[in-house]
């Protein structure tokens, strides 16, 4: 499931091959950058990416997200199982690095 939508002037490209996006998780996404605007107000684009590897107890998820800003872009990846645990920590470590640059 790929998709893509405007949120508050932010574009948003979710991209999760053989995956569905909960409406909780979408919802998560738009929290995502409610929180981000807090530490930067030029964010022109969120790319979110959902990948699962393997199967059963040996699969392995992953989430990337990049926030695209002026200057280099940030991006920070996580491993995990709980989807909505992993897009919270992508969006902290992205902020960590928003504020270094900053």
């Amino acid at each position: 499931m790929n998709y893509t939508e405007n949120y508050k002037g932010v574009k948003i490209d979710v991209q999760s091959p053989n995956l569905d996006v909960s409406p909780e998780v979408q919802e998560e996404i738009r929290a995502s950058i409610n929180k981000l605007s807090r530490f930067t107000h030029d964010i022109n684009a969120l790319d979110v990416y959902f990948k699962s590897e393997g199967q059963g107890g040996t699969a392995t998820t992953t989430i990337g997200m990049r926030v695209g800003i002026p200057g280099p872009d940030v991006f920070a990846e996580e491993k995990g199982e709980n989807w909505i645990g992993m897009l919270k920590s992508v969006t902290d470590k992205n902020i960590r690095q928003i504020q270094k640059g900053k």
